[in-house]
């Protein structure tokens, strides 16, 4: 038999005005070795050209062909009979196409050939979206197509149409030919797993190129089709799904094994994409379901199916021991499997989808622990829809336990620390104030779950790391708020009394750069630990010194009380000077030889930015006053605390009296 040797990319045909065709010998088998096949087809099309009557070539090639065996079709047959048929479509005698495919006596012809056939006919039903009478057509020409034609040739001529389709036409194409790919697939017995796995990569990557909807409203109106091409995809795989379920439990044969495989890789990179990042809207109307949220139950059904158990899929990640032994997976799990991961992790512990699969006797603390590298990962991301799912699954695993039960040993685990490092980043840079919101309410759900100890730690440890003053300044009202708790209590108070304390203090009750600390930008750990201060003055007496204080009181006013008064010295000195330069400067400018000049700067994370020049006059100098409010602010604090201090070392009358 003699067939035309055709390279994937050569399935669909290039026009005559493509750049880089060639006048004299147009190629049209962009792969082919044939030198000679390629002229006589470029030959054929000129023929079909200048003829101009495409119907009438093409029924003299079939009936040419109805006489021959299929091995002696010649390579010109090939070409001539693709030309010919998709001139016909292009030029509107569908119906005629159309009969020489249902014609019983030229199904030799078109198993052998017709599959080139399949470009032209999807493009044609692409083409004519008003018109219902030729799409009907065009879709029976594909249906006998895929019934008649070799399946090898047929599949990679549909998978070049789904890679070639570009914008709106992704999910429409996705939709037209998923079926067929089903039915093509299943005919082929050999290779059955690698052409999954191709297949389904494939599809995979142009529905990657799809937005994910965000809003109730685009989830409903699924503008880009991202919603049907999920369902659709459901339906493609459940067969292969079923194949490999009826031998589960029964040592596979390799192709079974490879197909487990190729369905596992699909349903990891499915729950990256789109589920990572798709938003699960609870109320839409009556008996209307999210589209996406039905795609994860499925899909997840489909791991349970062919995988291992739900608690042993979820907490594998991160361990040595892996839940499978397929080193197609292991590749996997190195480039996205932890994503995927955090992701089924979020679906079933927030989402709850599955969730009846997980044991009841796994404790609330054991299910927090394995889904700290989860939570990680979710966090990392800076895209609202994935961190957002990081908050929802920790803030999950911390309500399922009680205050002051998570060991202070725990925080010997790496993400124990580092996850609320990350909610730190959340609350500080992230734009959206419905986030850095939840972020601190996690964040304090974090601190109440864990015991004294724990606290300590983790208090030093943000104080060390966050490097933001409202950040600093919250820890340290957390601070206070554990030694009040701490002095009402006769147990347990080990941690914020005493030598602990008063190494935890070291780090609170200090001006990082001394007098020439910013003291704006660091107004907020400031204020905060003044305030601790005077709480500390009132709560302690010096006779008692249960915090220590007193004994530190001198290494105090040498490192924080005395390099506070210079430091507001000097910038109320600065500021003051910056205004009455500002208020000179707006005199001068109403003189029209004179240029206002800038003189205000802004300090963004101790960093002098460039003078914004279109702040007025009044607004620099409203910044200004508002700068020497606060440091007026922080001074009477500063003088209360003193006066406190000197009220409480002060010596009582009787204790003169008893001194002279």
């Amino acid at each position: 038999m003699m067939r035309v040797a055709w390279g994937v990319s050569g399935l669909l045909p290039v026009r005559a005005s493509d750049p880089g065709s060639d006048p004299a010998c147009d190629t049209r088998i962009v792969e082919s070795p044939m030198e000679p096949t390629m002229c006589l087809y470029s030959k054929a099309e000129r023929k079909i050209q200048n003829s101009g009557m495409a119907v009438e070539e093409l029924q003299a090639i079939i009936k040419r062909c109805q006489i021959l065996e299929e091995e002696d079709f010649k390579e010109e047959d090939f070409g001539l009979f693709q030309l010919a048929g998709q001139k016909c479509l292009e030029e509107g005698y569908i119906a005629q196409v159309l009969d020489i495919l249902e014609n019983e006596k030229n199904k030799v012809i078109i198993k052998s050939m017709g599959w080139n056939l399949v470009g032209p006919v999807v493009r044609c039903f692409l083409c004519h979206k008003e018109e219902v009478d030729k799409r009907g057509e065009c879709l029976k020409m594909l249906d006998l197509l895929v019934k008649l034609c070799h399946p090898k040739e047929l599949l990679l001529g549909l998978l070049e149409l789904v890679e070639e389709a570009t914008g709106n036409q992704i999910s429409e194409v996705l939709l037209l030919l998923l079926e067929p790919l089903q039915t093509v697939i299943q005919k082929l017995h050999s290779k059955k797993a690698y052409s999954v796995g191709l297949t389904l990569s494939t599809l995979w990557s142009q529905l990657s190129l799809l937005p994910v909807p965000y809003t109730k409203e685009q989830i409903q109106k699924d503008q880009h089709g991202l919603g049907q091409c999920c369902k659709a995809l459901v339906t493609f795989t459940r067969p292969f799904v079923e194949e490999v379920v009826k031998n589960k439990g029964h040592p596979l044969e390799n192709s079974k094994e490879e197909l487990k495989a190729e369905l596992l890789k699909f349903c990891f990179k499915s729950l990256k994409y789109p589920l990572l990042t798709a938003q699960f809207i609870e109320v839409l109307e009556e008996n209307e379901e999210d589209p996406l949220k039905s795609f994860a139950s499925e899909i997840i059904g489909f791991i349970l199916a062919i995988g291992d158990s739900l608690p042993k899929v979820i907490f594998q990640h991160g361990r040595k021991e892996k839940c499978w032994n397929n080193p197609d997976l292991e590749e996997e799990e190195g480039s996205q499997l932890a994503e995927s991961m955090a992701s089924l992790a979020y679906l079933v512990f927030v989402q709850h989808i599955s969730i009846d699969q997980f044991p009841l006797v796994l404790s609330p603390l054991y299910l927090l622990q394995y889904n700290m590298d989860h939570i990680e990962v979710l966090l990392k991301r800076a895209e609202e829809s994935v961190s957002s799912k990081g908050l929802e699954l920790l803030e999950n695993s911390l309500l399922r336990m009680e205050d002051d039960s998570l060991l202070h040993h725990y925080l010997e685990i790496r993400t124990f620390l580092t996850v609320p490092q990350r909610l730190v980043k959340v609350m500080t840079f992230c734009p959206i104030e419905t986030m850095r919101k939840k972020g601190l309410k996690v964040l304090q759900l974090y601190i109440d779950k864990l015991d004294s100890q724990g606290k300590n730690i983790l208090f030093r440890c943000l104080l060390k790391t966050s490097n933001h003053a409202g950040v600093e300044g919250y820890v340290i009202q957390n601070i206070k708020n554990q030694i009040d708790a701490s002095l009402k209590r006769a147990e347990d108070r080990k941690w914020f009394t005493g030598p602990q304390l008063v190494s935890l203090l070291d780090l609170v009750l200090v001006l990082p750069e001394g007098a020439e600390t910013d003291l704006l930008q660091t107004s907020d750990r400031i204020m905060a630990s003044l305030n601790l201060l005077r709480y500390l003055v009132i709560k302690d007496n010096e006779s008692d010194n249960h915090t220590g204080l007193w004994t530190e009181l001198k290494k105090i006013e040498t490192n924080f009380l005395k390099p506070l008064h210079t430091g507001l010295n000097m910038s109320k000195a600065h500021y003051e000077a910056e205004i009455k330069n500002k208020k000179e400067t707006r005199r001068e400018s109403h003189n029209p030889n004179n240029t206002p000049k800038n003189i205000c700067s802004v300090m963004v994370g101790g960093e002098k930015m460039p003078d914004i020049p279109n702040m007025t006059p009044e607004m620099q100098l409203q910044v200004l006053h508002s700068a020497l409010f606060t440091f007026d602010l922080i001074e009477s604090v500063l003088a209360r605390v003193e006066e406190l201090i000197e009220l409480k070392t002060k010596p009582t009358s009787e204790e003169t009296s008893r001194l002279k």
